[in-house]
């Protein structure tokens, strides 16, 4: 038969193996949980470089569209420039005509 000391360094090992057992266990648990909270925080994440991504390409978008309407007032800015330009040497034109009558 086993004496005490062979009983109890049986139900030592015993106990040893059972905690063992139980800490791995649990540590895959936490292991999954962890895994799963990073792929929804990784997720998040994603959308929401793909949120900001998108605002980028309307910015983009918009400023080509802001570009275009530029290019076109300047270009009807320096036709107007060149009618007052022409309406300027008109008016010193008839205001010299008026001028020479008036003496």
């Amino acid at each position: 038969m086993l004496s005490s000391a062979e009983i109890t360094i049986l139900v030592s090992v015993i106990s040893v193996c059972v905690a063992f057992y139980f800490g791995l266990r649990s540590q895959k648990r936490t292991d999954k949980a962890d895994l799963k909270k990073d792929a929804t925080e990784m997720t998040t994440v994603i959308v929401k470089l793909e949120y900001i991504g998108n605002g980028i390409n309307e910015i983009k978008s918009d400023m080509k569209g802001i570009k275009g309407d530029i290019t076109d007032l300047q270009g009807r800015m320096i036709r107007v420039e060149q009618s007052v330009k022409s309406a300027h040497h008109r008016l010193d034109g008839i205001e010299g005509k008026y001028n020479e009558d008036k003496d």
